[in-house]
């Protein structure tokens, strides 16, 4: 009798292939790329920011021209007319405190409107995905029409007490670009702590006008009594950034080494803030 034949399956089996997932590492976590895939979406909604600030406003976009005019003349009465506050090279006052005005206010207002920029988008955070970085580039982005209503003005008044541009303007949109992303590097940081502890946005004012005092907008830095004490004060990078805008716009003495201080703070402040956004970004949409 035949014993049935009994065909062993001799298939090999695959083994499972094993998938390591590491964090990224270096400038590649930052994802800093996405920033250009998604610059109609910046576009968007810094033009958003812009039409809902103004948006049923009886002056609409007069107030960008209004509030530093009438700063100026505040400060001019105070600090120029009753307490004699010295300028430099002579500049009539309300030159010489608008001109830092106009650096300022880009500053304050990107400052103010980044730091809260995550918290006021939550709705979007929360249903679409998009890189979250967008949401505080475009918050600062959004000041760039005020600043350039209020210039101006600027070349008004230097019109009036006939005030000559020189080719040191040249350096102006690197000045006002150092603005900018000092506002950025710091609205990094308080935009992402903001979503943690939401009494981070009650701090900002605050912080806005502490700095306000300890920048030269109404005083010359010349005043600093030393060389050494002038790079300490240049740690401020608005410190840099405003005496390079009166020596860009009124030919006052360059910042020279306070300027590369400044730059190499505002540096600092934003590679650490960019990457400590990135890693808070992944909490963002859970808690906000």
């Amino acid at each position: 009798m035949n014993k049935p034949k009994i065909q062993h399956n001799l298939a090999v089996k695959n083994e499972p292939s094993m998938l390591v997932i590491r964090p990224a590492r270096g400038w590649t976590a930052l994802k800093l790329r996405d920033l250009w895939i998604y610059r109609e979406l910046i576009f968007f909604l810094t033009w958003r920011d812009i039409k809902v600030r103004y948006k049923q406003a009886v002056l609409g976009v007069a107030w960008a021209i209004l509030q530093p005019l009438l700063t100026m003349i505040i400060f001019s009465i105070i600090m120029g007319y009753l307490l004699k506050v010295p300028t430099d090279n002579g500049v009539p006052y309300p030159v010489f405190s608008f001109v830092a005005l106009l650096p300022w206010q880009l500053f304050a207002g990107a400052l103010q409107r980044a730091g809260t920029s995550l918290v006021g988008n939550s709705n979007l955070i929360t249903k679409v995905y998009f890189p979250r970085l967008v949401i505080p580039f475009s918050a600062v982005a959004a000041g760039l029409i005020d600043f350039a209503l209020a210039f101006l003005v600027l070349l008004g008044l230097m019109f009036y007490y006939h005030l000559h541009l020189t080719l040191n303007v040249l350096w102006l949109p690197l000045l006002m670009l150092l603005a900018l992303l000092t506002a950025l590097a710091v609205g990094l940081w308080l935009s992402a702590l903001n979503v943690q502890y939401r009494d981070v946005q009650h701090m900002i004012p605050f912080i806005v006008q502490a700095w306000f005092y300890a920048s030269p907008v109404v005083y010359s830095a010349n005043i600093i009594p030393s060389a050494k004490w002038q790079l300490v004060y240049a740690l401020n990078p608005m410190a840099g950034v405003i005496q390079g805008f009166r020596w860009a716009l009124l030919g006052t003495k360059a910042p020279d080494a306070s300027l590369a201080v400044s730059t190499v703070v505002v540096l600092a402040l934003l590679v650490s803030g960019l990457y400590f956004f990135k890693r808070m970004e992944r909490t963002f949409a859970d808690i906000v």
